[in-house]
Protein backbone atom coordinates (compact mmCIF):
# COMPACT_ATOMS: atom_id res chain seq x y z
CA UNK A 1 0.00 0.00 0.00
CA UNK A 2 1.33 3.34 -1.38
CA UNK A 3 1.73 5.63 1.76
CA UNK A 4 -0.48 8.86 2.14
CA UNK A 5 1.79 11.28 0.51
CA UNK A 6 2.27 9.32 -2.86
CA UNK A 7 -1.88 8.77 -2.82
CA UNK A 8 -2.28 12.30 -2.25
CA UNK A 9 0.03 13.04 -5.39
CA UNK A 10 -1.73 10.40 -7.29
CA UNK A 11 -4.82 12.64 -6.92
CA UNK A 12 -2.89 16.01 -7.47
CA UNK A 13 -1.48 14.53 -10.86
CA UNK A 14 -4.68 13.32 -12.01
CA UNK A 15 -4.08 9.46 -11.99
CA UNK A 16 -7.14 8.74 -10.38
CA UNK A 17 -10.11 8.33 -12.95
CA UNK A 18 -13.50 9.78 -12.98
CA UNK A 19 -15.05 6.62 -12.99
CA UNK A 20 -13.88 5.69 -9.41
CA UNK A 21 -14.61 9.21 -7.82
CA UNK A 22 -18.50 9.09 -9.36
CA UNK A 23 -18.62 4.97 -7.57
CA UNK A 24 -17.63 6.51 -4.34
CA UNK A 25 -19.06 9.72 -4.41
CA UNK A 26 -22.60 7.51 -5.70
CA UNK A 27 -21.86 4.68 -2.74
CA UNK A 28 -21.74 7.67 -0.10
CA UNK A 29 -24.73 9.48 -0.77
CA UNK A 30 -27.17 6.13 -1.08
CA UNK A 31 -25.20 5.23 2.58
CA UNK A 32 -26.40 8.75 3.42
CA UNK A 33 -29.32 8.15 2.31
CA UNK A 34 -30.50 5.26 4.17
CA UNK A 35 -29.42 6.52 7.36
CA UNK A 36 -31.05 9.74 7.63
CA UNK A 37 -33.85 7.77 5.72
CA UNK A 38 -34.21 5.15 8.63
CA UNK A 39 -33.61 8.44 11.28
CA UNK A 40 -36.53 10.74 9.14
CA UNK A 41 -37.91 13.20 11.85
CA UNK A 42 -34.81 12.36 14.24
CA UNK A 43 -32.84 14.69 12.10
CA UNK A 44 -32.42 18.91 10.41
CA UNK A 45 -32.77 19.21 6.94
CA UNK A 46 -29.92 21.20 7.29
CA UNK A 47 -27.62 18.44 8.18
CA UNK A 48 -29.18 16.42 5.86
CA UNK A 49 -28.22 18.55 2.82
CA UNK A 50 -24.36 19.02 4.34
CA UNK A 51 -24.33 15.46 4.84
CA UNK A 52 -24.91 15.23 1.22
CA UNK A 53 -22.48 17.48 -0.07
CA UNK A 54 -19.53 15.58 1.01
CA UNK A 55 -20.08 12.47 -1.15
CA UNK A 56 -19.97 15.42 -4.10
CA UNK A 57 -16.97 16.93 -2.65
CA UNK A 58 -14.80 13.30 -2.77
CA UNK A 59 -16.27 12.85 -6.29
CA UNK A 60 -14.44 16.13 -7.26
CA UNK A 61 -11.57 15.48 -5.34
CA UNK A 62 -11.10 11.78 -6.83
CA UNK A 63 -12.46 12.32 -10.44
CA UNK A 64 -13.01 15.63 -11.27
CA UNK A 65 -15.96 18.19 -12.06
CA UNK A 66 -17.91 15.64 -14.39
CA UNK A 67 -17.93 13.14 -11.62
CA UNK A 68 -18.98 16.03 -9.27
CA UNK A 69 -21.74 16.68 -11.74
CA UNK A 70 -23.16 13.08 -11.75
CA UNK A 71 -23.25 12.71 -7.77
CA UNK A 72 -23.98 16.39 -7.36
CA UNK A 73 -27.36 15.06 -8.88
CA UNK A 74 -27.81 11.86 -7.43
CA UNK A 75 -27.39 13.47 -4.02
CA UNK A 76 -30.48 15.65 -5.20
CA UNK A 77 -32.08 12.75 -6.25
CA UNK A 78 -31.52 11.38 -3.00
CA UNK A 79 -32.43 14.60 -1.05
CA UNK A 80 -36.05 14.06 -2.34
CA UNK A 81 -36.61 11.02 -0.60
CA UNK A 82 -35.30 12.10 3.06
CA UNK A 83 -37.72 15.22 3.22
CA UNK A 84 -41.57 15.27 3.82
CA UNK A 85 -43.41 12.45 1.76
CA UNK A 86 -40.53 10.16 2.92
CA UNK A 87 -39.56 7.82 0.71
CA UNK A 88 -41.32 9.16 -2.65
CA UNK A 89 -39.49 11.78 -5.47
CA UNK A 90 -42.66 14.23 -4.64
CA UNK A 91 -41.83 17.18 -2.60
CA UNK A 92 -43.63 20.16 -1.13
CA UNK A 93 -43.83 22.90 -2.86
CA UNK A 94 -42.72 26.45 -1.60
CA UNK A 95 -40.12 25.32 1.24
CA UNK A 96 -39.04 22.14 -0.01
CA UNK A 97 -38.86 23.14 -3.64
CA UNK A 98 -36.89 26.08 -2.37
CA UNK A 99 -34.35 23.90 -0.29
CA UNK A 100 -34.20 21.06 -3.27
CA UNK A 101 -33.24 24.17 -5.91
CA UNK A 102 -30.71 25.58 -3.56
CA UNK A 103 -29.18 22.27 -2.53
CA UNK A 104 -28.93 21.46 -6.41
CA UNK A 105 -26.73 24.90 -6.80
CA UNK A 106 -24.67 24.31 -3.70
CA UNK A 107 -23.70 20.87 -4.67
CA UNK A 108 -23.12 21.56 -8.14
CA UNK A 109 -21.03 24.75 -7.58
CA UNK A 110 -18.88 23.59 -4.74
CA UNK A 111 -18.34 20.47 -6.63
CA UNK A 112 -17.18 22.45 -9.96
CA UNK A 113 -15.13 24.68 -7.03
CA UNK A 114 -13.27 21.79 -5.51
CA UNK A 115 -12.65 19.47 -8.41
CA UNK A 116 -10.79 23.02 -10.40
CA UNK A 117 -9.11 23.83 -7.20
CA UNK A 118 -7.58 20.01 -7.52
CA UNK A 119 -6.67 19.72 -10.77
CA UNK A 120 -4.81 23.30 -10.75
CA UNK A 121 -3.16 21.91 -7.75
CA UNK A 122 -2.11 19.44 -10.13
CA UNK A 123 -1.12 21.20 -12.49
CA UNK A 124 1.51 22.63 -10.49
CA UNK A 125 2.66 19.03 -8.95
CA UNK A 126 3.17 17.93 -12.17
CA UNK A 127 5.07 20.75 -12.96
CA UNK A 128 7.21 21.13 -10.18
CA UNK A 129 8.17 17.30 -10.98
CA UNK A 130 9.21 18.80 -14.33
CA UNK A 131 10.97 21.29 -12.83
CA UNK A 132 12.71 19.58 -10.60
CA UNK A 133 13.53 16.90 -12.92
CA UNK A 134 14.82 19.72 -15.68
CA UNK A 135 16.89 21.73 -13.08
CA UNK A 136 18.80 18.55 -11.69
CA UNK A 137 19.70 17.57 -15.69
CA UNK A 138 20.07 20.80 -16.96
CA UNK A 139 22.31 21.92 -13.79
CA UNK A 140 24.22 18.55 -13.46
CA UNK A 141 26.13 18.37 -17.42
CA UNK A 142 27.71 21.95 -16.96
CA UNK A 143 28.49 21.26 -13.71
CA UNK A 144 30.20 17.69 -14.38
CA UNK A 145 32.30 19.53 -17.26
CA UNK A 146 33.51 22.29 -15.08
CA UNK A 147 34.50 19.96 -12.07
CA UNK A 148 36.13 17.43 -14.98
CA UNK A 149 37.70 20.15 -16.19
CA UNK A 150 39.05 21.98 -13.70
CA UNK A 151 40.37 19.10 -12.46
CA UNK A 152 42.40 18.29 -15.48
CA UNK A 153 43.67 21.73 -15.07
CA UNK A 154 44.88 20.97 -11.01
CA UNK A 155 45.67 17.87 -11.74
CA UNK A 156 48.16 18.17 -14.76
CA UNK A 157 49.81 21.61 -14.32
CA UNK A 158 52.52 21.21 -17.09
CA UNK A 159 49.71 21.14 -19.79
CA UNK A 160 50.60 23.22 -22.66
CA UNK A 161 49.01 26.53 -23.22
CA UNK A 162 46.86 25.55 -26.15
CA UNK A 163 45.37 22.71 -23.74
CA UNK A 164 45.01 24.95 -21.10
CA UNK A 165 43.55 27.79 -22.95
CA UNK A 166 40.56 24.49 -24.44
CA UNK A 167 40.07 23.54 -20.79
CA UNK A 168 39.71 27.39 -19.63
CA UNK A 169 37.16 28.35 -22.24
CA UNK A 170 35.20 24.70 -21.89
CA UNK A 171 35.10 26.21 -17.91
CA UNK A 172 33.95 29.60 -18.92
CA UNK A 173 31.65 28.17 -21.37
CA UNK A 174 30.00 26.04 -19.12
CA UNK A 175 29.94 29.02 -16.47
CA UNK A 176 28.00 30.91 -18.68
CA UNK A 177 25.16 28.15 -19.33
CA UNK A 178 24.71 28.17 -15.86
CA UNK A 179 24.08 31.65 -15.74
CA UNK A 180 21.44 31.97 -18.62
CA UNK A 181 19.79 28.44 -16.74
CA UNK A 182 19.37 30.62 -13.50
CA UNK A 183 18.53 33.37 -15.32
CA UNK A 184 16.12 32.05 -16.78
CA UNK A 185 14.61 30.22 -13.62
CA UNK A 186 14.47 33.37 -12.20
CA UNK A 187 12.15 34.77 -14.81
CA UNK A 188 10.08 31.82 -14.97
CA UNK A 189 9.56 32.73 -10.96
CA UNK A 190 8.74 36.94 -11.77
CA UNK A 191 6.02 35.76 -14.40
CA UNK A 192 4.46 33.29 -12.00
CA UNK A 193 4.41 35.67 -9.33
CA UNK A 194 2.98 38.75 -10.49
CA UNK A 195 4.01 38.62 -14.61
CA UNK A 196 7.10 40.34 -15.85
CA UNK A 197 7.28 44.03 -15.57
CA UNK A 198 9.53 46.08 -17.86
CA UNK A 199 11.18 48.86 -17.01
CA UNK A 200 10.55 51.06 -20.18
CA UNK A 201 13.70 52.67 -21.89
CA UNK A 202 14.82 53.96 -24.75
CA UNK A 203 16.14 50.84 -26.45
CA UNK A 204 18.31 50.87 -29.45
CA UNK A 205 17.89 47.34 -30.85
CA UNK A 206 21.09 47.36 -33.23
CA UNK A 207 22.98 47.94 -29.71
CA UNK A 208 21.76 45.58 -27.87
CA UNK A 209 21.61 42.57 -31.12
CA UNK A 210 25.76 43.85 -31.37
CA UNK A 211 26.11 43.00 -27.32
CA UNK A 212 23.81 39.88 -26.98
CA UNK A 213 25.83 38.30 -30.36
CA UNK A 214 29.06 39.23 -29.11
CA UNK A 215 28.19 37.60 -25.49
CA UNK A 216 27.47 34.78 -26.96
CA UNK A 217 30.22 34.36 -29.07
CA UNK A 218 31.18 31.44 -28.01
CA UNK A 219 27.90 28.84 -28.61
CA UNK A 220 28.10 29.72 -31.98
CA UNK A 221 31.65 27.48 -32.77
CA UNK A 222 29.77 24.71 -34.85
CA UNK A 223 27.28 26.79 -36.53
CA UNK A 224 27.76 30.46 -38.41
CA UNK A 225 25.74 33.31 -37.20
CA UNK A 226 24.26 35.66 -40.00
CA UNK A 227 23.40 38.80 -38.58
CA UNK A 228 21.06 41.40 -40.41
CA UNK A 229 20.40 44.33 -38.48
CA UNK A 230 20.01 47.61 -41.05
CA UNK A 231 20.60 51.55 -39.39
CA UNK A 232 17.87 53.86 -39.01
CA UNK A 233 15.64 51.39 -36.62
CA UNK A 234 13.33 53.24 -34.36
CA UNK A 235 14.00 53.53 -30.65
CA UNK A 236 12.13 51.10 -28.82
CA UNK A 237 10.61 51.76 -25.46
CA UNK A 238 11.21 48.65 -23.40
CA UNK A 239 12.94 47.26 -20.74
CA UNK A 240 16.78 46.62 -22.13
CA UNK A 241 17.15 43.59 -19.67
CA UNK A 242 14.27 41.21 -20.56
CA UNK A 243 15.00 41.95 -24.29
CA UNK A 244 18.70 41.22 -24.17
CA UNK A 245 16.96 37.53 -22.27
CA UNK A 246 14.45 37.35 -25.49
CA UNK A 247 17.43 37.63 -27.89
CA UNK A 248 19.79 35.17 -25.67
CA UNK A 249 17.03 32.37 -25.82
CA UNK A 250 15.88 32.76 -28.98
CA UNK A 251 19.87 32.52 -30.30
CA UNK A 252 20.39 29.62 -27.65
CA UNK A 253 17.18 27.99 -28.79
CA UNK A 254 18.40 28.17 -32.52
CA UNK A 255 21.76 27.17 -31.94
CA UNK A 256 20.53 23.66 -29.93
CA UNK A 257 18.03 22.72 -32.83
CA UNK A 258 21.02 23.67 -35.35
CA UNK A 259 23.16 20.69 -36.93
CA UNK A 260 27.04 20.86 -36.79
CA UNK A 261 27.93 23.75 -39.66
CA UNK A 262 24.44 24.68 -40.07
CA UNK A 263 23.47 28.17 -40.24
CA UNK A 264 21.71 30.14 -37.52
CA UNK A 265 20.40 33.85 -38.85
CA UNK A 266 19.06 37.07 -36.99
CA UNK A 267 17.37 39.64 -39.05
CA UNK A 268 15.67 43.01 -37.51
CA UNK A 269 13.01 44.44 -40.28
CA UNK A 270 10.99 47.62 -39.01
CA UNK A 271 7.33 47.28 -40.20
CA UNK A 272 4.51 49.66 -39.80
CA UNK A 273 4.22 50.48 -36.08
CA UNK A 274 6.42 47.32 -35.50
CA UNK A 275 9.79 45.99 -35.25
CA UNK A 276 9.80 42.62 -36.41
CA UNK A 277 12.92 40.45 -34.97
CA UNK A 278 13.46 36.97 -36.92
CA UNK A 279 15.62 34.06 -35.47
CA UNK A 280 16.01 31.20 -38.18
CA UNK A 281 17.84 27.94 -37.79
CA UNK A 282 18.43 24.85 -39.66
CA UNK A 283 16.98 22.42 -37.69
CA UNK A 284 14.28 19.42 -38.20
CA UNK A 285 11.78 22.60 -37.65
CA UNK A 286 8.23 22.60 -35.86
CA UNK A 287 5.32 20.32 -36.03
CA UNK A 288 2.05 22.27 -36.96
CA UNK A 289 0.20 20.77 -34.08
CA UNK A 290 3.28 22.11 -31.48
CA UNK A 291 3.12 25.52 -32.79
CA UNK A 292 1.80 26.88 -29.80
CA UNK A 293 2.77 24.20 -27.11
CA UNK A 294 6.72 25.05 -27.70
CA UNK A 295 5.97 28.30 -26.07
CA UNK A 296 4.23 26.72 -22.76
CA UNK A 297 6.79 26.09 -19.74
CA UNK A 298 8.55 22.90 -19.57
CA UNK A 299 7.79 21.58 -23.23
CA UNK A 300 10.97 21.10 -24.38
CA UNK A 301 9.73 18.56 -28.05
CA UNK A 302 12.27 15.58 -28.83
CA UNK A 303 15.38 17.61 -27.38
CA UNK A 304 16.19 15.82 -25.00
CA UNK A 305 18.00 17.48 -21.98
CA UNK A 306 16.67 20.96 -22.34
CA UNK A 307 14.46 22.83 -19.59
CA UNK A 308 11.88 23.73 -22.06
CA UNK A 309 11.32 27.14 -20.28
CA UNK A 310 13.36 29.24 -22.49
CA UNK A 311 10.77 29.93 -25.15
CA UNK A 312 7.83 30.49 -22.48
CA UNK A 313 9.89 33.47 -21.08
CA UNK A 314 10.37 34.74 -24.53
CA UNK A 315 6.60 34.54 -24.82
CA UNK A 316 6.21 36.21 -21.19
CA UNK A 317 8.21 39.04 -22.54
CA UNK A 318 7.26 39.59 -25.92
CA UNK A 319 3.42 39.92 -23.53
CA UNK A 320 5.03 42.20 -21.50
CA UNK A 321 6.02 44.60 -24.28
CA UNK A 322 2.57 44.20 -26.13
CA UNK A 323 4.20 42.48 -28.70
CA UNK A 324 3.44 39.10 -30.54
CA UNK A 325 5.64 36.06 -31.28
CA UNK A 326 4.93 32.68 -33.01
CA UNK A 327 6.81 30.21 -35.28
CA UNK A 328 6.93 29.84 -38.70
CA UNK A 329 8.81 27.46 -41.46
CA UNK A 330 11.69 29.78 -43.25
CA UNK A 331 10.83 30.83 -46.80
CA UNK A 332 13.19 28.69 -47.92
CA UNK A 333 11.98 25.61 -46.79
CA UNK A 334 13.33 23.88 -43.56
CA UNK A 335 14.54 24.47 -39.78
CA UNK A 336 12.05 27.03 -37.85
CA UNK A 337 11.99 30.55 -37.54
CA UNK A 338 10.94 32.50 -34.82
CA UNK A 339 9.23 35.78 -35.12
CA UNK A 340 9.26 38.77 -32.93
CA UNK A 341 6.86 41.83 -33.58
CA UNK A 342 7.65 44.74 -30.72
CA UNK A 343 5.66 47.71 -31.22
CA UNK A 344 7.39 51.30 -31.59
Amino acid sequence: MRPPGERFNALLSGRVRPVAGTVTGTVAVLVIGVIFGALRQDSYRATEALALVIPVLAAAVLGGQRAAYIVGVVATATFTFIIPPFGTPRIEFTQDLVALIVFLVVALVVGAVVARRVETLGHLEQQREQLLRSVSHDFRTPLSIICAATSDLMQSPDYDEPTRQRLQTLVLDEAERLDRLVANLLNLSRMRSDGLRPNLQAVDLGELVAHATDRLRRIFHDVELVVNVPAGLPLLQADYTQLDQLLTNLLENAVRHSPPGGVVSLAVLQRSEVVEIKVTDQGPGVAPEHAQLIFEPFWSGSVPGTSGVGLAICSAIVEAHHGTIRVAEPSGGGGAEMIVDLPY
